[in-house]
Formats: structure tokens, sequence, C-alpha cells
């Protein structure tokens, strides 16, 4: 039984070992251009193969800040707690740190521009402990959602690593995740970019208690018929590095031929 259950808990960062790796220098190129500390991990869904820059940093745990907007969305939609991504949600009435957020809005508008506020509240409204179980359904990072259920993303204890960030998000695109099928079209729906490639993404910037801000890039492109998830997260020592994420993750997509 301690056997099973060590199997069931294993990390999901191990889960890939079986698969093929392959380090960039293409990637690394880039990082070193942009002179930035991060890493960027695409996953071939067809291969089971990864490409990386920085594999032992794709391996390790940050605060998944807003990316969580994906499975918040999610569990969101499987509990009935929201109808659908078109339903208006308060975001509370309260200052915020944006003005752009100080509105009501849909999950497809509050995704758009990362409403903190909005997100908050359905978290509140779906509850500690069906966080904690949709969390572990879904084997999201360390599946912690600590005691406090509308900062857990933001300020842990919740962890994910790249490479867990790919491995969720294969589940979202193949329809694999505990969840209505109607509920992980209607969040892939939101996701998509802007353009004519087939890209769909979602940005995060958090400030764990370390006080050292980290960024994210996730999601995922479909080129030729193919899928690709990816991620990208890198340290954010000024608001200018912050502003990189999203150019630096397309042309990592770029440099290898996904975009």
């Amino acid at each position: 039984m301690r056997r099973l259950l060590a199997l069931v808990l294993l990390p999901a960062c191990l889960i890939g070992q079986a698969a093929e790796w392959k380090e960039s220098p293409e990637l690394a190129r880039l990082f070193r251009q942009e002179n930035v500390s991060g890493t960027f991990i695409v996953h071939d869904l067809a291969q089971d193969s990864y490409t990386v820059h920085d594999r032992r940093r794709a391996e390790t745990r940050y605060i998944p800040a807003s990316t969580y907007k994906i499975p918040n969305s999610l569990i969101g939609l499987a509990t009935g707690v929201v109808a659908n991504v078109d339903q208006v949600l308060p975001y509370g009435g309260g200052p915020t740190r944006r003005p752009e957020w100080a509105h009501d809005m849909s999950l497809r508008d509050a995704i758009r521009i990362s409403n903190v506020p909005v997100y908050q509240g359905l978290a509140r409204r779906i509850g500690l402990e069906r966080m904690r179980s949709s969390l572990r359904q879904f084997d999201y990072g360390n599946m912690d959602p600590g005691t406090v259920v509308d900062t857990f993303w933001l300020e842990g204890p919740l962890k994910i690593s790249a490479v867990e960030q790919t491995v969720f998000l294969d589940k979202l695109v193949q329809d694999k995740l505990p969840v209505p099928k109607a509920a992980m079209a209607a969040v892939r729906e939101i996701l998509r970019q802007e353009g004519s490639a087939e890209l769909y993404a979602k940005t995060g910037w958090g400030v764990p208690p370390d006080g050292k801000e980290i960024g994210w890039w996730v999601g995922w492109v479909k080129k030729d018929g193919k899928l690709y998830t990816f991620a990208l997260n890198l340290d954010i020592p000024d608001d200018a590095t912050g502003a990189r994420r999203v150019p630096l993750g397309k042309a990592s997509l770029q440099a290898l031929g996904l975009l």
C-alpha cells in the first residue's frame, strides 16, 4: 500500500523522466541575449519529447501566480459555481492595484486582463475543500492550497514547476482532466491568442513571501496538426524584465519552428 501511494504521489516532473529530453542551444542563446534568468520548456505530445533551456530550473517549483486562472476557471465551471465563461462575476467593489480590474466581468474578459479580484471572488465561492480536492484530482504541482482560499496561488503555499505546467496542459488539450469536456473546451477557447497562429496562453506575475518576483507564460500551440505545450518562467528584478515574458516566449517558439 505504501508503495502504491508513493506512485500515486509521484511528482509530475519525474513522470517525464522516460521521455526524450534535449537542451536547446537556440533557447540558451535567446536567454543570454535577453540577460534573464529563467527556463523555457516545450513538450511535443506526438513524440513525447521535451526541448528545454535549463532543465534543473524547469523542474523547480514556484508559485503559479495568474497562470492559476486556468485551473481556477476549470474548477469554477466543473462545480457549477459559474455557469459559463460569459456569466458576469463581481469584482467586489474594493480598491484594486490596476484600474481596469475595478469592474464586474465574465471569465472571458477577466482572464484576458488577468483580473485578480474577480478570480479571488470565484475562489471564495468555490471554497477551500473543493479547491483542495480538485488540485489533487488535477495532480497540480504540490497540490497544496494551504488555509487561505483566495491567495494561495499568489503567495503560496501552492507551487508548480514548468514541467508540471506542461503535464497539466497536456491533459487539458487532450480532454483528459477529470472535469466535463464542455468545461475544458470553454477554457481552451478563452485562452486563444489573437493572430493567425493557433496559440493559446496565459501570463503570470507574482511576488512570493521571499520577495523574489517570478514571471510565467504558459500554454500550447498547434502546428501542422500537432500539439506542443510550453512553459516559461523567469526571475523579474524590474518591470522591464517582466514585460519581456511574452516576447521571449514567442521568440523561443519561433526558434523551435513552432510559430
